[in-house]
């Protein structure tokens, strides 16, 4: 299933969507992979902003110290794999992930390792298409393919 986003409205539009099944699902995780400037950390502010609480946060790339937690309900914690290449896995970060009760966004989800992956998971590929931003998404496990279900009964999605 994928999408195409081709402007910051129909961003928000999906974060709003995402906020949405997070708030009537539960969390799951979400892994985002793609290029620098594809709009990983704008995604995921449209999604904290949309969530009870996220009027306060002040969403940033969390590049310097790997993970932002924000006071949603639920909370959202944020990271951001890129300083950490392939070097391996903070152990902070570790216990972050081992989470069922907070929504989890991971910004450069390739550079996890695979021991590291949660059971279930939601993982997002931007690719860039001139102006426009193409999002695979693909699931794995139960919660997570109930929220590509909820995504694709929202209009959101189109096979590809």
């Amino acid at each position: 299933m994928q999408c195409t986003l081709s402007n910051l409205d129909q961003t928000a539009e999906l974060g709003h969507t995402l906020a949405q099944i997070i708030i009537s699902k539960g969390p799951c995780p979400v892994l985002i992979s793609g290029p620098l400037g594809a709009g990983k950390t704008t995604l995921i502010r449209c999604v904290v902003e949309n969530l009870p609480g996220g009027d306060q946060a002040e969403v940033s790339s969390p590049s310097f110290n790997l993970v932002n937690i924000y006071s949603t309900r639920p909370e959202v914690i944020h990271a951001d794999l890129y300083r950490l290449g392939r070097a391996g896995m903070d152990e902070a970060l570790a216990e972050c992930l081992d989470t069922e009760y907070a929504a989890l966004f991971i910004e450069w989800a390739e550079y996890l390792p695979w021991s590291e992956l949660p059971a279930n998971y939601l993982r997002l590929t931007i690719e860039m298409a001139g102006q426009d931003r193409l999002i695979r998404f693909q699931a794995r496990g139960d919660r997570a393919e109930d929220w590509l279900h909820a995504l694709g009964e929202t209009g959101a999605l189109h096979s590809g």
